[in-house]
């Protein structure tokens, strides 16, 4: 690995880069910043020209995270082509390539215990990531009678909240993971059956 510091002329970013490998390498509690310092090649007291500390380390980490997913998931949506179902069930996809892809990322964002309120670029990131789902759940459910139709925060959070399980439990690798299916199946017929419950799509 090469290394990273003053020599690059952006430390922020060099730390920012050495937390991402050593979160992957040993979870978001795993190192401690001396770690983060020798892992950017810089001196053990530099980090902190720039973070008070790890959270605030890893709330940079995190909110670098968030604006990433927000465009991946924003991509996907494409605006809600070819239509709402279809861009709704590509939002899922993008959420498992992304934790797939960016697991230090992803890591910092839903399993480091920072608060989404740690920084106010955080708060900011997180939000932009959480509209796109609310919007595609907004648009999905369009069509549900105003008085049977859940709120789209509310549906949004059911989705988040059925792909954030089958991350954890089936697309890291962990024991918890042999399954005949892959992620991606678990998280459509899963979809599928939320969707028939709010009378979406048909029954099969």
């Amino acid at each position: 690995m090469s290394k990273r510091g003053y020599h690059h002329g952006n430390l922020r970013q060099a730390l920012v880069e050495a937390a991402l490998d050593l979160i992957a390498e040993k979870g978001p509690t795993g190192f401690t910043m001396a770690e983060a310092a020798k892992r950017a090649d810089v001196s053990a007291a530099a980090p902190y020209r720039h973070f008070a500390g790890r959270d605030d380390l890893i709330a940079e980490v995190a909110t670098q995270g968030y604006d990433l997913f927000a465009d991946v998931l924003d991509y996907a949506y494409d605006g809600g082509k070819p239509s709402p179902l279809a861009a709704f069930e590509a939002v899922g996809r993008a959420y498992l390539a992304f934790a797939r892809k960016y697991p230090g990322h992803y890591m910092a964002m839903f399993e480091s215990g920072v608060s989404v309120n740690q920084t106010t670029d955080l708060a900011r990131a997180a939000d932009r990531a959480t509209r796109v789902l609310t919007r595609a759940a907004d648009a999905l459910s369009a069509r549900i009678p105003a008085d049977r139709r859940p709120p789209p925060a509310m549906f949004a959070a059911h989705i988040n909240a059925m792909s954030h399980g089958i991350v954890e439990l089936y697309a890291r690798g962990k024991p918890g993971g042999r399954t005949p299916f892959t992620p991606e199946e678990l998280l459509e017929t899963g979809i599928g059956i939320y969707l028939r419950g709010l009378g979406l799509i048909a029954p099969d």
